[in-house]
């Protein structure tokens, strides 16, 4: 299959060595070469799996039930962030930094909480749906340490956790489902997407959300360039300039053999 799409390759690192604005726009794929499970990956709970409380996944991760039931959202919140925690980035995260520094005008959309790209050093990101690391006391406002959830010993600390200053209850900054995505995160979201960026690059996204697709929709019906990295079809594979069926790590690899060309 690689053989089959080497000139792919190559032509997709000549689009990034031309372009001067581009727009990377990264799902949980990109984090699997990490070993973080895909969004309908995690223990089979994505799968039409229910909870042991009785919940589908989406209701246990909710605005709704964080607010009656803490602890329960708290239990899947701290399975997401153990994982999280112990993952490194991996050589996608890597390049798409190195792309950055060569092509300064180049930004990073991601629906991922999981803070593996700014552990790369990624610049100009957009952590749309927050960081599971950046905790708060939703009644104080008080920013905990992450240690304090998260102790070395990988003992599980009691659920939901409690603020250090007033015994609020802390959480993640990040966008349960039934909230809205955060007001400065769109505002430079449409920035962004009003500069019209020459290139726009998917990566291991299943397409889940409007606002992850719609930037790659509005590219190809501009006839802006687009290209898609992922190893499962979506609904906009037939319809990108490229469409490279790679994990992200190997493809992000082959392009950067290419593209290292251009900068020697």
């Amino acid at each position: 299959m690689e053989n089959d799409i080497s000139t792919e390759i190559s032509e997709v690192a000549n689009l990034i060595a031309g372009a001067d604005s581009i727009l990377f726009i990264t799902g949980a794929g990109i984090s699997a070469d990490s070993g973080l499970p895909t969004y309908r990956g995690l223990g089979g709970l994505y799968n039409g799996s229910v909870t042991e409380e009785g919940f589908t996944i989406e209701e246990a991760l909710s605005s709704n039930v964080m607010s009656k039931r803490p602890d329960i959202t708290w239990k899947y919140l701290w399975q997401i962030g153990s994982a999280c925690l112990k993952a490194k980035p991996n050589s996608a995260h890597k390049i798409i930094s190195l792309i950055q520094e060569i092509k300064p005008d180049s930004w990073v959309l991601t629906q991922n909480i999981d803070g593996l790209h700014r552990a790369a050093g990624n610049k100009n990101l957009i952590e749309i749906h927050g960081n599971a690391f950046d905790l708060y006391c939703t009644q104080c406002g008080y920013k905990p340490d992450i240690d304090a959830l998260f102790p070395v010993s990988g003992q599980k600390p009691e659920l939901p956790p409690k603020c250090a200053k007033c015994t609020g209850i802390v959480r993640p900054n990040v966008v349960l489902f039934g909230e809205m995505l955060p007001e400065e995160c769109l505002a430079q979201y449409y920035k962004v997407l009003s500069s019209n960026p020459e290139l726009i690059i998917s990566i291991g996204t299943s397409g889940m959300f409007q606002y992850i697709t719609g930037p790659v929709y509005d590219a190809i019906h501009q006839g802006r360039k687009t290209v898609e990295i992922n190893p499962a079809e979506s609904n906009f594979s037939g319809m990108v300039n490229y469409y490279l069926p790679l994990t992200a790590a190997r493809a992000m690899e082959k392009i950067w053999e290419k593209l290292k060309l251009h900068f020697v």
